[in-house]
């Protein structure tokens, strides 16, 4: 790719490289903005402004165009990540079995808001609706483990198992 690289803290020059790539294979096929916003936001992290502005160009799309697939599909963040996604159930049959208390105490340990990321992007915070496992209520999923029957008073000894 021909445009000049922006500079961002979160992006290392094999990251730029790898997003090249990536823009470089899909530039010439309608409709992959999806697949390029999703891969760009796999190898960064997330999608800052810049990397938008940069993918951009890169295809041959307006700004408007790229902001608007990235802030409408809920699996883009313009905002960074944790290296940990703690997925919290508050469906009725978690929050009957006291699903609030547990992510108070996370917050409280972690420093950490719902929707909200730890100032050293260990953990990402994010209340869902359902995770489909009623039956484990309370659930939550930390990355790709499902962690049933979570009480507040063993929440923490979950959650420190992850760096």
């Amino acid at each position: 790719m021909s445009a000049i690289r922006p500079q961002h803290p979160d992006i290392s020059d094999d990251m730029w490289i790898k997003v090249d790539e990536i823009i470089d294979t899909n530039k010439n096929t309608d409709g992959s903005i999806i697949t390029v916003l999703r891969e760009c936001q796999g190898t960064v992290g997330y999608l800052p402004v810049e990397l938008i502005d940069y993918i951009s160009a890169g295809m041959n799309l307006p700004n408007s165009n790229v902001y608007g697939v990235a802030s409408f599909y809920s699996l883009f963040s313009m905002t960074p990540k944790g290296r940990h996604t703690i997925k919290v159930c508050t469906g009725t049959a978690c929050y009957v079995k006291g699903i609030k208390e547990v992510i108070i105490r996370i917050g409280d340990k972690y420093k950490v808001g719902e929707g909200g990321t730890t100032e050293d992007r260990r953990f990402s915070l994010e209340p869902v609706r359902c995770l489909g496992a009623c039956g484990l209520a309370p659930v939550m999923v930390i990355g790709e483990d499902t962690h049933g029957d979570v009480s507040a008073d063993k929440v923490i000894d979950i959650v420190d198992q992850y760096k």
